[in-house]
């Protein structure tokens, strides 16, 4: 559903409007130039959150990590272990 408005630009604005479309496809020029905007926009100010949340919590997960690193080690020692010492599965003989 399409809904009219009424909407005042800058001349400038206008006549850039004017070069690149033509009067009966303003609209739909005006539609896509709002939606590409905002979706890049939205991309960007994402980016830009995830940036400042990576960089506030980067000490806090680099000292997690230090110190869990030997937990998982341990655990990866074991579980290593635990394949190369299993013997294998006796087979049934007829």
């Amino acid at each position: 559903m399409n809904r009219r408005i009424n909407i005042v630009l800058p001349e400038r604005t206008v006549s850039v409007l004017d070069r690149v479309t033509t009067k009966g496809t303003r609209s739909r020029f005006i539609d896509q130039a709002v939606l590409h905007y905002v979706e890049t926009q939205g991309k960007q100010s994402l980016r830009e959150q995830l940036k400042a949340g990576y960089g506030a919590n980067a000490e806090r997960d680099l000292a997690m990590a230090a110190e869990w690193f030997p937990i998982e080690e341990e655990a990866w020692r074991t579980f290593e272990n635990s394949r190369t010492t299993k013997k294998p599965a006796k087979s049934k003989q007829a």
